[in-house]
Order: C-alpha cells, then sequence, then structure tokens
C-alpha cells in the first residue's frame, strides 16, 4: 500500500479534516433546508460520537449495527465506530424484523444504530430474539421502551459539550492504532438464494478499492459533489459513493430518499453518482416515451442527434480516431437536443458509476452519447466490491470494463470468473468451511460466467447458478434475454424461466403508467389492475412487443408464452435483492402455479405464443 497515502478510512478523514478543514464534507436535507457540514466540522461530529460509544462500554472488535436508510446519521456513525476499532455492521432498512434479528444474532451485536421509529419498532417486535442487544442509538428524538434503552445520537454524542483537547488526543491515538487488517465490516449478503453470509472486509480492503477504484477514473476533482442515494448498506455506494468520494476531498449529499432523487438532483446539481441500473433503464425509457409524443420534425433531429452521437461516442473512446468533422456534428446535435436533456439531471453531471447488475448496451451508449458518461463496473460484496471499470480512456459498451490496478483476473475451465487482488475479502464470519470453498489457492471464484477478450476486457455472460438448461440441452443466459424484454416502454420487470422445460417461458410485469394510458386510449374497461393486465387487448399489445424481442434471438431463446402479473416485483415484496437483482428462487415459489401451467396450456391462454 505504499502508494496509498492512507492505511485506514478513519486515519484518512483525520487527515483530510486538516487539509480539506473549510471545503463541504456532507450534507443532508433538514425542514426543507440542506445544511453542510465541512470536513473539519463532519470530524468533529464523529469523535464526539465516537466518545460516546467508548463511554457506553464499546470496546475494540465489538460489533455495532447500523438499521438506517443513507442519512448524515449513517456516515457520523459508521466512521465513529471505525474510530474506536470496532467493527460496522449494516443492516438493510428494508429488511423484516426476522432478517434483521438473523444479522444481529450471527455478529452478536451490542449496540444498534436507527433511523427512525419505525425500524426501532422493528428491535421491540423481536427483543425476545435479540438478548444481547444492550443500546439502541436513534438519529429521530422519540420515547423508547424500558425494555430496549434508546439514545439519540446528540445524546451519545453529548453534542453540547465540546471534545477536550485529552479526550480529542485520546481518540485520535486510537485512530493512528488502526490497523491495515483491522476489519472495518461484516457486510450480511442479501443473495439472491439461502442464508445470508457474513463477508469481513478489512481496512486495508476498502481504503484501496476506493483508492485504485478513482484512480482508474483518472482521479477525481476535489470539490466535486456526490449525490448518495443507493443504500450505504450495499458495499458499492459505502466504497465508491461515500469512502472515494472523502478520500479525494469530493461533497457528499445524501439524497432524502430514492423517490425524491429527481428532485434532489435538481436541488444537488451533483457533478457525480453511483447507481444501479434500473435508474438508467427508467431514464431511457421516459425519454424515449417523451420522443414517441414530439411532432415528426423533432423526433426525425432527436433520432439523428443519436445516430451522430453514437458514431462519435465510438470514434472518439472505443476506437480512439480523430473525430474531424464528425466533431462538428456531435456540437450541433449536443446544443439542439442533448444539452436540455442534460439539464433534467442539474446540467452538471460528469459521470455516472453503475454496477449492482448487468447495464443494457443500448442503454450504456445513450447514456455516453447524451454526455453523461456511465461507467459500467463489475465486482462482489466479497471484493470490496469493484474488480473491473470502464473509463474515458478504455472503454468497451456491453464490456465490464478492465481490472483495477494490483488486480488479476482469469477463468477457470467452465468460464467462471476467478479474481485475485488486494480487495479480496478476509472470509465469511464464523464460516471457514464456506469461505474454503470461495477462495482456494488465492482465487476467488465468483459465481458469474464470463468472456475476456484479446485486450482484456471482461463480458459477464450471467450467474453460474442461474444459467438455463432447456430440455433440448441448450445453456441459455437468462439476465440479456431480460434486459432486451425492459427495453420495451410497456415493460418495467421480467423473468425468464425454462430449466429443463422444452422452452422458454416469461413472467412480466406491465409498466403501470403507460398501461393505464393505454387503456384509457383504447376506451379499455376494467376494475382494477389484475383486471386490466387479463384483458384480451392487452395480452394482444404484449404478445407483439415479445415478438419483436423474439425476432433477434435463436429460437431456441425465444419466448413461447408468458404471464402478465399486475404489480412490479420489488424489495418488500420479496422478489428483488435491495441493489434490485431478481431473486430467482422467491419468484419462482411465489409464482410457480403460473409458470408451471404455461406447459400445460393447450392454448394460448395468457399469453401464449403458439
Amino acid at each position: 500500500m505504499s502508494d496509498i497515502p492512507y492505511g485506514s478510512i478513519p486515519e484518512m478523514l483525520k487527515t483530510n479534516a486538516v487539509k480539506f478543514a473549510e471545503l463541504p464534507a456532507i450534507s443532508y436535507k433538514k425542514a426543507g433546508e440542506w445544511i453542510q457540514l465541512s470536513y473539519e466540522h463532519f470530524y468533529d461530529r464523529v469523535l464526539m460520537a465516537a466518545r460516546g460509544l467508548r463511554k457506553v462500554g464499546v470496546k475494540t472488535g465489538d460489533r455495532v449495527a447500523i438499521l438506517s436508510e443513507n442519512r448524515a446519521g449513517w456516515a457520523i456513525s459508521d466512521l465513529s465506530i471505525q474510530s474506536v476499532r470496532a467493527i460496522t455492521v449494516p443492516i438493510y432498512p428494508t429488511n423484516t424484523a426476522e432478517q434483521v434479528a438473523y444479522v444481529i444474532n450471527h455478529a452478536e451485536v451490542k449496540i444498534v444504530f436507527v433511523s427512525t421509529r419505525g425500524q426501532y419498532q422493528k428491535l421491540l417486535k423481536i427483543r425476545d430474539q435479540i438478548p444481547g442487544v444492550e443500546l439502541v442509538v436513534s438519529y429521530e428524538r422519540f420515547m423508547g421502551e424500558s425494555s430496549l434503552p434508546v439514545y439519540t445520537l446528540y445524546q451519545l454524542s453529548e453534542i453540547s459539550h465540546p471534545l477536550t483537547e485529552v479526550q480529542r488526543q485520546e481518540i485520535e491515538a486510537e485512530i493512528d492504532s488502526v490497523s491495515p487488517d483491522d476489519l472495518i465490516t461484516i457486510i450480511y449478503t442479501s443473495g439472491t438464494t439461502g442464508v445470508p453470509k457474513g463477508v469481513m472486509l478489512t481496512q486495508s480492503n476498502m481504503v484501496q478499492n476506493a483508492y485504485y477504484g478513482m484512480q482508474k477514473l483518472g482521479g477525481v476533482n476535489r470539490g466535486e459533489t456526490f449525490l448518495s442515494f443507493l443504500p450505504l448498506s450495499h458495499v458499492l455506494e459505502r466504497t465508491a459513493g461515500y469512502h472515494a468520494a472523502l478520500m479525494h476531498g469530493c461533497h457528499v449529499a445524501f439524497a432524502e430518499s430514492a423517490e425524491k432523487v429527481v428532485e434532489n438532483i435538481l436541488e444537488v446539481r451533483p457533478t457525480a453518482m453511483v447507481s444501479v441500473p434500473r435508474l438508467f433503464e427508467k431514464i431511457y425509457s421516459r425519454i424515449y416515451e417523451n420522443v414517441h409524443q414530439m411532432n415528426p420534425v423533432k423526433r426525425k433531429l432527436f433520432h439523428k442527434a443519436v445516430d451522430i452521437g453514437r458514431d462519435y461516442i465510438y470514434r472518439k473512446y472505443v476506437h480512439r480516431q480523430p473525430v474531424g468533422l464528425l466533431g462538428l456534428k456531435y456540437r450541433l446535435a449536443d446544443r439542439l437536443v442533448f444539452s436540455s436533456i442534460r439539464k433534467r439531471f442539474g446540467g452538471r453531471l460528469r459521470f455516472f458509476i453503475s454496477g449492482g447488475a448487468a447495464l443494457d448496451k443500448t442503454i450504456n451508449e445513450f447514456m455516453w452519447i447524451i454526455g453523461i458518461p456511465t461507467f459500467e463496473g463489475y465486482g462482489l460484496t466479497e471484493t470490496s466490491p469493484a474488480i473491473t471499470l470502464n473509463n474515458f480512456d478504455e472503454i468497451r459498451f456491453g464490456s465490464v470494463g478492465r481490472p483495477l490496478d494490483k488486480t488479476q483476473v482469469k477463468l477457470a475451465d467452465d468460464c467462471e470468473l476467478m479474481v485475485k487482488g488486494p480487495q479480496l475479502m478476509k472470509g465469511y464470519f464464523k464460516s471457514p468451511e464456506e469461505t474454503g470453498e470461495a477462495i482456494i489457492d488465492g482465487w476467488l471464484y465468483t459465481g458469474d460466467i464470463a468472456k475476456i477478450d484479446e485486450h482484456g476486457f471482461v463480458y459477464i455472460v450471467d450467474r453460474k447458478k442461474e444459467i438455463i438448461v432447456t430440455a433440448g440441452g441448450k445453456n441459455i443466459a437468462p439476465q440479456p434475454i431480460e434486459n432486451e424484454l425492459k427495453l420495451d416502454k410497456y415493460i418495467s420487470q421480467s423473468f425468464v424461466y425454462g430449466d429443463g422445460k422444452p422452452y422458454l417461458v416469461a413472467i412480466l410485469t406491465p409498466s403501470l403508467e403507460r398501461l393505464i394510458e393505454l387503456a384509457r386510449q383504447l376506451n379499455l374497461a376494467y376494475f382494477d389492475m389484475e383486471d386490466l393486465v387479463a384483458n384480451a387487448r392487452v395480452k394482444q399489445l404484449f404478445s407483439e412487443r415479445i415478438d419483436l424481442v423474439n425476432a433477434k434471438l435463436p429460437s431456441y431463446e425465444t419466448i413461447k408464452k408468458f404471464v402478465i402479473i399486475p404489480r412490479d416485483f420489488s424489495v418488500e415484496g420479496g422478489e428483488l435483492t435491495p441493489t434490485l437483482k431478481l431473486k430467482r428462487k422467491v419468484i419462482y415459489g411465489k409464482y410457480h402455479e403460473k409458470l408451471e401451467g404455461l406447459y400445460f396450456e393447450n392454448d394460448h391462454g395468457n399469453g401464449g405464443k403458439g
């Protein structure tokens, strides 16, 4: 780590509290106003919370949980936990009470930070299952119950009592003693299957991943503004949108919620963001829906501008060739079309980082075309997370980029991607056998099937365990087909099924807004959404949309039958992970009768393709 100026995240914050003292570190919205904390002020708040943790008995190596949505308190808590050499255990705020109990007990958590009374109530519901929890610290003020004492973060930090010089020296001595090999966190993978595993990541893992990740992008500018809206419980946002940002003197603004991201973008006017593909899918779909409403002249201008933009980005960034006259054409297209689109993102957004799931190639190209480069990367919780990343100098659409510095990748005999590097986890908490199965001779087996081209770009085909093997022996990766289906304006989510079956079938969730508008245009009578998706005209429409996708696929990959369900997949419904990946086993379990029924229909039924 000799080329990295920090050995730990707390050391980084201590250094930057002096180096970037007056620059904004974080901001958050309260009572309708955005409040900023400078690096110096933010650091003081972290030290005060660390003082409080020591006073309530938190010792080196103790596990402290955070059960909260993104907010300033999350960041202060996390850094204060690290500063006393304890270990942060993030828990997704969308987890059920039973899921929360599992993590708390497995990690042997003593103290839990919560965001709201709602999260506190979740703990009360399982109080008899979590006897080891001694104290709850809340970011909001409310009355607790005697069976589960609660402080506010302000009370824990004793915010009205400034740090004495002795207290500051004591905590900073703790910070100086943090080792690169110390555990920074145990992250329980929500996973698409099975019981969650606690991924143990060290200070070295996350420091190096944050550093080399930003180096891959060519570094970021001091004062860059990141808008944070993905869960900090997930390692992607925590490393790329928070630790890496603070490492480089950037400003992290915490969005109010995922639902208010669009509004917050216009208020904060960020220069950088980290996201998952679902946001880009919605952006793409919404823009093309608006284009469809334009008059023929404007619509033609838009499509011409996109064609020019595609030629321009391929020549400049992929093939690294002079753009010549094409550069002038692109600047004109940008002035007439793309600049107005960028204004919807605040007008300052320089780039997105995309991870968590596969980003459709067409959508990735489109983001670059409109002047908001979107760098797709790849990684796992077990790798802190980044393994590969595209950038301005090395971009291949459809790939997840080339490996970060000091990271090696190769393919196993069955094309499973293997990785070795400084970001590899220490192991799974209390699970040496599972650790030994995942890491063999220093190589982590990712569980993903991949291709690596002659230039070192990695292409993810699909999850190894999710490859569909049909009754005819064809191996099919469902994700590319699902992504293609989701590009359709009427389809919100898709799930392709067919393992051991003669052909593929699908569950589709409609874009409800557009479907309701269509029903209005066609004067369709319906009682509720379930009634609407069963309407013959709607089923015919979806059949036609699937035909368009099928026309691009080999016959064995085409969707022969489908069923439409009247609601979207969701985290709350259990079908999606917090990073919006499909939980395939859960979806099959919920809808197995509908799926299996598609193989026994003699007529077209709900969405038969004949």
